[in-house]
């Protein structure tokens, strides 16, 4: 076995030779990283489990330790056919991108993505907008280390070339941003990051490459919560990192120092809910904007933030930039307190209440955006729900939500 040549996760070398020839969305995400020699004939590629690899020869053991490892099987650590067939598919959906690896969140993905290219000393540069986690692992995680982090506002824009430092490596990217969706100007920020020298990261989960193809807008290192979209039923928890091009082997080699591994049956599962994504984001999006507009008519709502409505931040560069909407985005209600707005979630019946999202199911959650900024503090005319709009009938939907706006109403 360890004279069999594979490739790592990723690696675009050995795909078909028509692999750049124009396809839909839905084509690509059924057809990609179905190679031949991971399939063996079957539709799907099989799990492959492995820790130990076994060789014919104490020869072949030498040779396989001593050549490039990540490219065949060597040991359980390095990958299986199963891990490498997702993160080629991945990788196939980003035009230009080098490679993809994964890991076992979206968490670990954004921690391996941010330690392959900072160093002690270093800056990061943070949206005031990113998710929990991220702003946590720069006040926390990268303080200890010597990493020092700075906030900007989502909306600055080719702004940020003012706030470039000497010892600036870094430009995270969230967009839209969590809980209020605001849309960055991506490839504004990638000019002034590309003149400067300083790398740039964009967490891509909302839109997905479908969406937003982020390595052709200029991003070095495009990160998924694989979690949400390419699982697609809220039963793995999954990340990737996809690199442009001169930014795989760093990337790569980082992680494979830090042990990072996503198993092979979790590779699997989201091998399998990719190959629906396509058609999953267009359903996700078609309900969210039907009930988005809906919310938009109702006197007990102030704000919709949503990137596809014109009064959402950012919303003539979603225009510009993006090819279309998934299925999250919040509301704010018009007044009210804590207890109106808990009255309001906890009586829906569609809707369940928890983390995560881009699942088939719906989900409302409570959120609390000025707990997590601190140079962008915005006033909002009441509490915030963020909703992920599954794939249950709208009209069920709509039906649910205003009977608790009508809770909503009767306890404020």
């Amino acid at each position: 076995m360890g004279r069999r040549p594979h490739h790592t996760q990723g690696d675009r070398r050995g795909v078909n030779d028509d692999r750049d020839c124009p396809k839909g969305d839905a084509t690509r995400v059924v057809a990609a990283g179905r190679r031949k020699e991971w399939t063996q004939g079957i539709v799907n590629t099989p799990v492959w489990r492995a820790s130990t690899i076994l060789y014919d020869s104490v020869a072949d053991l030498r040779a396989a330790g001593t050549s490039n490892t990540h490219h065949r099987l060597f040991y359980g650590r390095k990958g299986t056919p199963t891990q490498w067939s997702l993160a080629d598919a991945l990788n196939e959906l980003e035009p230009g991108a080098e490679g993809t690896f994964l890991y076992p969140s979206g968490v670990a993905a954004i921690a391996a993505a941010l330690l392959s290219v900072l160093s002690p000393g270093d800056e990061l540069l943070l949206p005031d907008s990113a998710y929990d986690p991220t702003r946590s692992m720069g006040t926390g995680l990268l303080k200890r280390m010597g990493i020092s982090t700075r906030f900007y506002d989502p909306l600055i824009g080719g702004g940020i070339a003012d706030l470039i430092a000497e010892n600036t490596r870094a430009i995270l990217l969230e967009s839209p941003g969590s809980l209020t969706f605001e849309v960055q100007d991506v490839p504004a920020i990638v000019a002034a990051a590309k003149a400067r020298g300083v790398t740039t990261l964009l967490d891509n989960t909302w839109a997905t490459p479908l969406f937003f193809p982020a390595i052709a807008h200029g991003i070095d290192l495009s990160i998924l919560a694989c979690t949400k979209y390419v699982v697609g039923h809220s039963d793995v928890m999954l990340g990737s990192v996809t690199a442009a091009a001169g930014h795989f082997a760093r990337l790569r080699d980082t992680s494979f120092q830090l042990g990072q591994i996503a198993s092979p049956d979790d590779s699997w599962l989201a091998s399998r809910g990719l190959r629906t994504m396509a058609v999953r984001l267009k359903q996700h999006q078609a309900s969210a904007l039907e009930i988005a507009r809906w919310l938009k008519g109702r006197s007990e709502v102030a704000a919709v933030l949503h990137p596809a409505l014109p009064d959402c931040p950012g919303h003539e560069i979603f225009l510009r930039d993006f090819r279309g909407s998934s299925g999250l985005f919040s509301f704010v209600l018009n007044g009210g307190n804590e207890a109106a707005r808990a009255a309001l979630i906890d009586g829906l019946e569609h809707f369940g209440i928890g983390y995560s999202w881009g699942g088939f199911e719906s989900l409302a959650l409570p959120v609390d955006p000025q707990r997590y900024r601190s140079v962008t503090k915005r006033a909002y005319a009441g509490p915030i729900v963020r909703l992920q709009i599954g794939l249950e009938d709208p009209v069920d939907l709509i039906a649910d939500l205003a009977a608790g706006l009508e809770r909503f109403s009767a306890s404020r």
